[in-house]
C-alpha cells in the first residue's frame, strides 16, 4: 500500500528548532518525527511513500538518502518554489497513486498509537471517498459529523465561524488527527488549484459524497508542534 507524509510545513510553532531545520526532523528519543512515522506506516503495511518538502528541503532529502528511507521506498515531491498546503500538496502528488485504489496520508508532526490497519479496514468496508481519523478532544477547530459518522460541516469554536454542507441534525464535533485514508477517485474530484487545504476539499465533497470518520479516542495522539510537546512525546515514545 502507498502513502504520503506531509513534511513541507514551516513549523513556526516549533521555533527555534525550525529556524535552522525542518519540523519533520525534530528528534524524539534519538529518532526524528519523520523516521518514526515512516516506520509507523511500515508497521501497517504502507511501504511506498511520497513525501512533500519545502522548508529546509535539502535536509530531509539528505536524511532519507543517508538512511535508505529506513527501509521504505520513498519519492520526493518538491515544493521548494511554493508550499502548497495539504490540498495542493496532495494534488501535485496525485500521479503517484495512479495504480492504487486506496492510500494513506498523514502529517509529519503527529505521533500516535492508533491502529491504522483497523482504520484502513473500516474504510475499505465502506463506500466513503475518504475516512478521517478523529478523537473527542478539546481544540479550536472541529469537523462536524452526523449520526452515521459522515462529514456534514466544520466549526471554529474560537471565532464562531461555521460551515454546514448538509442540513442534518444532530451534529457531533470531532477533532481531526491528521491521518486520512483516501480512495483514488477523490483525486479527480478536487476542483481547487494552487495552494489550498484538504479541509476545503472535504467540505466541498461532503455535500454530495460520503466522507467518514474513524474515532480512535483513547489511543495515544501527540501533535508535536511545540517544544513542550516534544518533551511530552519523549515520555511516551521510546
Amino acid at each position: 500500500m502507498k502513502g504520503m507524509i506531509f513534511a513541507a510545513g514551516l513549523g513556526s510553532r516549533l521555533k527555534p528548532w525550525t529556524d535552522h531545520h525542518p519540523k519533520a526532523l525534530a528528534v524524539v528519543n534519538g529518532k526524528s518525527l519523520l523516521q518514526r512515522n515512516v516506520q509507523y506506516l511500515q508497521s501497517h503495511g504502507v511501504n511506498e511513500l511520497i513525501i512533500n518538502v519545502h522548508h529546509f528541503a535539502d535536509q530531509i532529502i539528505e536524511t532519507i538518502a543517508e538512511n535508505n528511507g529506513w527501509g521504505s521506498d520513498i519519492t520526493i515531491s518538491d515544493e521548494t518554489d511554493m508550499v502548497l498546503e495539504t490540498g495542493g500538496g496532495l494534488k501535485k502528488s496525485g500521479w503517484y497513486f495512479a495504480d492504487n485504489d486506496d492510500f494513506v496520508v498523514m502529517n509529519a508532526d503527529i505521533l500516535t498509537s492508533m491502529d491504522l490497519t483497523a482504520m484502513i479496514n473500516q474504510h475499505r468496508s465502506s463506500a466513503a471517498l475518504a475516512t478521517l481519523a478523529v478523537t473527542r478532544r478539546e481544540t479550536s477547530r472541529y469537523f462536524l459529523f452526523d449520526e452515521q459518522q459522515s462529514l456534514a460541516g466544520w466549526r471554529n469554536v474560537k471565532t464562531g465561524e461555521e460551515k454546514i454542507v448538509r442540513d442534518v441534525q444532530p451534529l457531533f464535533q470531532k477533532a481531526f488527527s491528521g491521518i486520512h485514508v483516501i480512495r483514488r477517485e477523490l483525486l479527480s474530484l478536487i476542483e481547487q488549484e494552487g495552494k489550498f487545504s484538504m479541509v476545503d476539499v472535504y467540505l466541498n465533497l461532503a455535500a454530495t459524497h460520503v466522507i467518514n470518520s474513524y474515532d480512535h479516542t483513547g489511543t495515544l495522539l501527540i501533535d508535536v508542534g511545540k517544544p513542550e510537546s516534544l518533551e511530552k512525546a519523549a515520555r511516551f515514545f521510546s
